[in-house]
């Protein structure tokens, strides 16, 4: 790619506001928005039970005028470096619903609560002040992010997001695609040749626009769907603008602490990513200023929350993909004008009336394996088994979740049987029968963090680094200590102290081998392209002196990395 340099503005050909590339890439990550919203919202509706008129009446409100705004912003910073270096090839930055933390907050902060309080407005609650927190730690990132990157391993990072895909994102999803496979496996093969492999549809049509209209005809002709459903479904259609949702913001600060142990970890990984995907587009011709990025995404959650959408928005993976389907600005702008009409109107209650759900959730799972996958890909192969540590704890938190809800299954079952009978499961019975609960409790509580430090820790380790595996063990045990790791809640000498000691006496040990003073791992030829391609900040030298990452990232993505190919035909159909 030649690059024009800095020209002065004057002599610099007008970017235009619309391409013929904005087109394709309008309909590529046009689509793919869509498609985002219309799975939050069925979390929304029937995973959480939030009312419909909440719904429909804040949370995708308060989600469109984010998109709205943050789309416009972004193209606004497109066409600012354009005039800047005199440029007329300029692409925005891709923006919407971050996909990870939307899964994150459903199923690992309002579910839980949900089902514990079966207050679906309690769980609400909850989901505002967590992506609240997201977006302070997302602004404070902006100013920190760079030196916390450079220390945190990339297969800890990536290794709990991934147990967190899963368990929490992929799981879900498959069991409803093999309820009706008939309509899904068609859905999802489309979607794994197109993304995953350099082929292409006659005319270069969206895959994921494809594979949903493939699956929704199988699902109609079928009949898998009910047409008084849609009509049902027409009524709720409305113009709805986003409110002020302060007081509920309010109850969910008020109960702060469950949420940190999430919060904590997925803002930091939520400001990496945004500077791995700005490098990802440094890379591809368009250096973009990491701060105002940051900050637009912080800044995006804070306003959305006290709006009344717990769904963090986020920078996208995909801009070189993007760009090289010609996309400039005006394809952000319109993803973020069409997205927000249809949150004013409504119009998603009747999207999901209309679409089949196992025509969307395979798009659903084919995410969470890419998110499992990348940990592996972009993760130094010797750093394998910390990529398994981080996950552990997340698989952990999943099983010990379907145990409860089968054991509250079975007690509410049994007592509407019999209301003289009252079944009494205790751990003993359930270790009776090979059901660690407790262990698995143990383990899951706080499993984002946990992975984070766990895998951490197994890294260090693997690189001989004994100074940096003692201070990550010391901060295990702190955190375990104060709850916010492998504990039900915060609070001081959290769980009688017993997994705060192990991670302390682990801490002696390494410090032990630190005393040693071994010579680090030395990297092999292939985590050293990996460096290159990916920017992974890897130590090369001293134990407590970790070396700049190499600057010439492609970019580390949160949800997806496809073959060079592929991404050149076609951007991922997948988010931040």
């Amino acid at each position: 790619m030649i690059k024009l340099g800095n020209r002065p503005a004057s002599s610099a050909p007008a970017l235009p506001y619309w391409t013929k590339g904005d087109t394709n890439a309008f309909f590529g990550l046009g689509i793919n928005v869509l498609v985002n919203v219309i799975v939050l919202t069925s979390l929304c509706l029937f995973v959480v039970n939030i009312p419909k008129k909440d719904v429909f009446g804040a949370i995708l409100p308060a989600l469109g005028i984010a998109m709205l705004i943050g789309n416009l912003f972004y193209a606004y910073l497109g066409r600012r470096l354009a005039a800047k270096e005199g440029r007329d090839d300029v692409t925005a930055m891709p923006y919407g619903p971050s996909v990870p933390h939307m899964f994150i907050v459903v199923f690992v902060i309002m579910l839980p609560i949900y089902l514990k309080t079966k207050n679906p407005l309690a769980a609400w609650e909850a989901g505002l002040a967590w992506a609240f927190i997201i977006g302070l730690i997302v602004v404070i990132g902006a100013f920190v992010g760079p030196t916390i990157r450079r220390y945190a391993p990339r297969a800890a990072m990536l290794g709990t997001l991934a147990g967190i895909s899963i368990a929490f994102i992929s799981m879900r999803p498959a069991a409803q695609m093999w309820d009706a496979a008939w309509i899904a496996l068609p859905v999802f093969g489309l979607l794994l040749v197109g993304l995953l492999t350099d082929l292409k549809l006659p005319w270069n049509l969206p895959i994921g626009a494809v594979a949903l209209a493939v699956g929704t005809a199988i699902g109609w002709i079928g009949g898998f769907m009910n047409t008084p459903d849609v009509t049902e479904a027409a009524k709720d259609i409305a113009v709805s603008l986003p409110t002020l949702h302060f007081h509920q913001l309010g109850q969910g600060l008020s109960n702060i602490s469950p949420l940190l142990a999430t919060a904590i970890p997925l803002g930091v990984y939520n400001f990496t990513e945004g500077m791995t995907n700005v490098e990802s587009a440094a890379s591809a011709g368009d250096s973009f200023n990491l701060r105002p990025i940051l900050l637009a995404d912080g800044f995006g959650a804070i306003i959305g929350s006290a709006l009344g959408s717990p769904f963090p928005p986020a920078v996208y993976i995909g801009h070189p993909g993007w760009k090289s389907a010609g996309g400039r600005t005006g394809y952000s702008l319109a993803t973020g004008v069409v997205i927000a009409l249809l949150c004013f109107l409504s119009m998603f209650g009747l999207l999901n009336a209309v679409l089949p759900l196992p025509a969307i959730v395979p798009i659903l799972l084919y995410i969470g394996l890419l998110i499992g996958a990348q940990a592996f890909q972009v993760s130094p192969k010797a750093h394998g088994a910390a990529v398994v540590a981080a996950i552990i704890p997340n698989i952990a938190s999943w099983a010990a979740t379907q145990i409860d809800n089968t054991v509250t299954t079975a007690v509410g079952v049994a007592s509407k049987m019999n209301p003289a009978v009252t079944l009494n499961v205790t751990d003993a019975d359930l270790e009776g029968n090979s059901v660690l609960l407790h262990g698995l409790h143990v383990l899951g509580d706080g499993a984002v963090l946990a992975g984070l430090v766990l895998g951490s820790i197994v890294a260090f380790i693997i690189d001989k680094k004994f100074v940096s595996a003692t201070i990550a063990a010391a901060a295990g045990s702190g955190l375990a200590f104060i709850g916010l790791i492998h504990a039900e809640k915060v609070e001081w000498d959290a769980g009688g102290g017993q997994v705060a000691l192990g991670y302390l006496f682990l801490a002696v040990v390494c410090g032990i081998w630190a005393l040693t003073r071994p010579a680090p791992r030395v990297l092999d030829a292939e985590e050293l392209a990996l460096e290159r391609e990916h920017g992974i900040p890897t130590p090369r030298t001293t134990d407590d002196a970790p070396t700049e990452p190499i600057t010439e990232p492609v970019g580390a993505e949160s949800a997806a990395t496809e073959p060079a190919e592929s991404a050149k035909a076609e951007p991922a159909a997948t988010t931040g």
